[in-house]
């Protein structure tokens, strides 16, 4: 029992704390800071609590909760880029009058959630914290209650999510069904081609995991959500929640499904493939920073989903690496927006930088190095992330799929590099006010660095990353 709650110790703790906080918000007026600052230090002690544990697989509860390597590293990343996130938007979030304590709460209800998605080695587990998390962005994405575009966004968000929950928990009741058992060990022995039920079953969960990460074609809630929801808000969306949800994917495909390879390996790399596709063309019309932005995670969802579509742990690992680069230049991007703040309005038209270099040389760099990084130019990290993916996929003889990538990528450095040609070259249109969220500028700084010093040791992840698949 002991043990048990050894391995179940970072979850524990987080509920219990989530349940404090709460109260506490209740029962003190003008309790945001408060809130706000205990938020970040539950935090910053669950990330010493997990680090402090050793990475041996153990399970628990008929084999249905585990914890390894794998849940180790996607939980920590998942704390990490939530803890970045909070900090570098408070300001943003106080100017905007969204100041209210509910909001880190739901914020850690929703990290509680992925914790169990991404420990669970059952569909039951699996779908009781990925509904957690689901109803704690249904929230967020709505919070800003008197502004319409953010109560739009909200309803879509619900009732897409809502639909594409529906698919997957269908898919599980038949995977259920066709193989019975809900635990993914006994799934797997069980599961093979010649099981055509649990392969149908299989595409729909195949659909609601699409979803989650806002893969093509089960992606159009992303780039309304994304502009319509506060910019805080958006940049959580374009963060954690697609951690956790290549977490399980990679789950899913590794453990339940590992048997019927060839069958979801087609599909995954058609989504990959349409991914990268529309992320590309799509994003080049836009004139708002954070739909484009929209578009750009759809496109980087499918260079990540490419590793994955080889179903080798080289690629899956390759993935994985991906979607961490793509956490720390997400950050770093969002990080400059909330620098862009003109007469008390933040602005988000891609028109409103230009000229940026000439007023503000420090952030037009800043948003340089990250662009630069997002669009794969080396030396910097988001080239290391398609090369290791690319390698991966070359590996396995995937030709078609490697060079679609690639055109894919030169065709989506256009609109990157668009952005930084009205920043250097376009006439400053005015100056922005000066914003004091130094937590926003160190951000930047530590975002840069690591993606301008990737390079002199790049296999230091890879090394991090290869012991997750070794027991």
């Amino acid at each position: 029992m002991i043990n048990n709650l050894n391995i179940l110790l970072p979850e524990i703790f987080l509920t219990l704390s989530i349940f404090s906080i709460l109260m506490l918000g209740v029962f003190i007026k003008n309790s945001f800071n408060l809130i706000f600052n205990l938020s970040s230090i539950v935090i910053i002690i669950t990330i010493a609590i997990i680090l402090n544990r050793p990475n041996f697989e153990e399970k628990i509860f008929l084999d249905s909760f585990i914890r390894d390597a794998f849940s180790n590293f996607f939980k920590i990343l998942i704390l990490i880029s939530s803890l970045f996130v909070l900090n570098t938007s408070k300001h943003y979030i106080i100017d905007m009058k969204l100041d209210k304590f509910e909001y880190p709460v739901i914020i850690l209800l929703s990290i509680l959630g992925m914790f169990f998605m991404v420990s669970s080695n059952d569909i039951i587990i699996f779908y009781l914290g990925l509904e957690l998390q689901s109803l704690s962005l249904y929230i967020l994405a709505s919070i800003d209650r008197d502004n319409l575009k953010s109560s739009e966004s909200g309803i879509k968000y619900f009732v897409l999510s809502a639909l594409s929950s529906g698919l997957l928990l269908y898919g599980c009741s038949l995977l259920y069904g066709f193989t019975g058992s809900t635990n993914f060990d006994l799934i797997s022995n069980e599961l093979n081609k010649e099981n055509t039920g649990a392969v149908f079953a299989m595409v729909f969960i195949l659909v609601g995991l699409a979803f989650k990460v806002s893969a093509v074609p089960f992606h159009m809630w992303t780039p309304d959500v994304y502009e319509g929801a506060p910019t805080s808000i958006t940049s959580y969306f374009a963060v954690v929640p697609k951690v956790a949800g290549l977490a399980v994917l990679i789950k899913f495909m590794f453990i339940p499904f590992s048997n019927i390879l060839l069958e979801w390996q087609t599909i995954i790399i058609f989504i990959s493939i349409a991914s990268m596709i529309l992320g590309a063309v799509a994003a080049i019309g836009q004139k708002n920073i954070k739909r484009l932005l929209a578009y750009s995670s759809i496109g980087h969802v499918g260079y990540a989903l490419a590793g994955v579509a080889t179903g080798k742990i080289s690629g899956y690992e390759s993935a994985i690496v991906y979607i961490s680069i793509y956490v720390i230049m997400n950050i770093g991007i969002f990080s400059c927006l909330y620098l862009l703040k003109k007469d008390g309005v933040y602005k988000e038209n891609i028109s409103d930088l230009s000229g940026v270099s000439k007023k503000n040389p420090l952030l037009a760099i800043a948003f340089l190095i990250i662009l630069f990084s997002l669009a794969g130019i080396p030396p910097l990290g988001g080239f290391f992330a398609k090369f290791y993916v690319f390698t991966a996929v070359l590996e396995q003889k995937m030709y078609t799929l490697a060079i679609i990538g690639l055109l894919t990528t030169v065709i989506s450095a256009f609109y990157y590099l668009k952005i930084i040609k009205t920043i250097y070259f376009d006439d400053s249109a005015f100056t922005f006010d000066i914003v004091k969220n130094k937590k926003a500028q160190v951000s930047i700084f530590i975002s840069c660095g690591i993606l301008l010093t990737f390079f002199l040791y790049p296999s230091a992840l890879n090394e991090l990353v290869d012991s997750l698949f070794i027991n």
